[in-house]
């Protein structure tokens, strides 16, 4: 547990070596990520897990925050454990905050892997969709639905999304995107980008797959394309997504 003022941050610690954090997507916790963290820890790094704020054992104030404040937990945890600089991987939602973070703290940043991000705009259809993913008052088989149409390629199975959601951080986090200037974050990139993409996502279509390389070049950005995951991801294909981060951090040095 890691405390900062009225903040409790429980981080799950696998493995010895360079630092990568991995973030949940929205709503969500950082246990689905233990078989990436075993996977980081064979090859000699230090998984940092840290929960977000109303996920796991972590507290905290919960209204009348933004992305940078959420950034700044993250910042709070490489700092008290000296880890940093560190390879920071967010998922979906948390691939915000590590962009966030790399701006706000460049120096505990080495580089930024986002991991099935979506596209800059997408239709406000697909965020209500996800709503309803979520929404434990709604039956299994309407969450089912929604879940396989917008999480999840085919072949995977949905039902393992039917729990691991935290209602009070969903509502924090939603809040804390619509305080936060894009502009503030999304057109700067201060260390490198690995863009791992889902073959299947229906956030990132394939006419938006380019957007980050066009915006920060060939130099700066790594795009890896996963066929045949959505935008799930983290439980979809692990070990793959794992394999492509080692990779890419290796080539960081």
């Amino acid at each position: 547990m890691i405390s900062t003022g009225p903040t409790q941050l429980e981080v799950l610690v696998n493995g010895t070596g360079p630092a990568v954090v991995l973030l949940p997507s929205l709503g969500r916790d950082s246990y689905e990520f233990a078989p990436i963290a075993r996977d980081l820890e064979v090859a000699g790094f230090c998984a940092l897990r840290p929960q977000p704020r109303g996920v796991g054992s972590s507290t905290g104030p919960l209204d009348g925050l933004d992305l940078h404040d959420l950034a700044g937990d993250v910042a709070d945890v490489l700092a008290t454990l000296g880890t940093g600089p560190a390879v920071v991987a967010g998922h979906a939602f948390g691939h915000y905050v590590a962009r966030v973070l790399a701006v706000d703290r460049p120096e505990l940043v080495r580089g930024v892997a986002v991991l099935a991000a979506g596209a800059r705009r997408f239709p406000s259809s697909l965020t209500a969709r996800v709503a309803k993913c979520s929404d434990l008052g709604l039956t299994d088989a309407e969450r089912l639905l929604h879940l396989r149409e917008v999480f999840f390629a085919e072949g995977h199975d949905p039902s393992v999304w039917l729990d691991g959601w935290w209602p009070d951080a969903i509502s924090c986090q939603r809040a804390a995107m619509s305080a936060t200037d894009k502009e503030s974050w999304w057109p700067i990139a201060p260390s490198p980008l690995l863009d791992v993409q889902a073959g299947d996502d229906v956030f990132r279509p394939a006419d938006t797959r380019s957007e980050l390389i066009d915006r920060f070049g060939a130099d700066l950005v790594t795009t890896v394309l996963i066929p045949e995951s959505g935008h799930a991801l983290i439980p979809e294909v692990p070990h793959e997504v794992a394999r492509v981060l080692v990779e890419w951090i290796r080539t960081l040095d």
